[in-house]
């Protein structure tokens, strides 16, 4: 197991370091793990109210309106779960030495980008041509 690296309460990686030195690597870590956290908690708060609003309702429009809303908790749900494994997946990526790194060029990835969306996987200009070729290839 290893050390865990000491980290200021105010740091913010900064360009003028090392990249993906040990401590970004922990900020980054911290960051997805508390972001993990927050998605699970939601997910169980989600499922109580789930499980709390399985009554029936005698009215149709309002069982109408709750089966709408049900579905809505759930797609959501569903959405978590898979940011929940991009995170995973995020995680595994520090732990192996891969994070930071365009899984396309391997051209480092901004820190600001990684700041804003510590899941990404590509440099914005790669994922740039990634979704124009999507969107290209949609059309068809």
């Amino acid at each position: 197991m290893k050390a865990q690296t000491f980290l200021p309460q105010d740091y913010r990686p900064a360009e003028d370091e090392p990249f993906m030195n040990d401590r970004q690597l922990e900020y980054f870590r911290r960051k997805l793990q508390a972001w993990k956290q927050e998605l699970l908690e939601q997910s169980a708060e989600t499922l109580e109210g789930l499980q709390d609003s399985g009554r029936s309702v005698p009215d149709i429009a309002d069982r109408a309106s709750e089966e709408t809303d049900r579905a809505l908790e759930l797609r959501t749900r569903d959405r978590q779960r898979k940011l929940v494994s991009k995170i995973d997946s995020a995680l595994r990526r520090i732990e192996t030495g891969d994070y930071g790194y365009c899984e396309v060029t391997g051209e480092p990835i901004s820190l600001k980008r990684l700041d804003a969306r510590p899941i990404a996987t590509m440099t914005l200009e790669a994922q740039e041509k990634h979704e124009r070729r999507e969107r290209v290839h949609r059309d068809d």
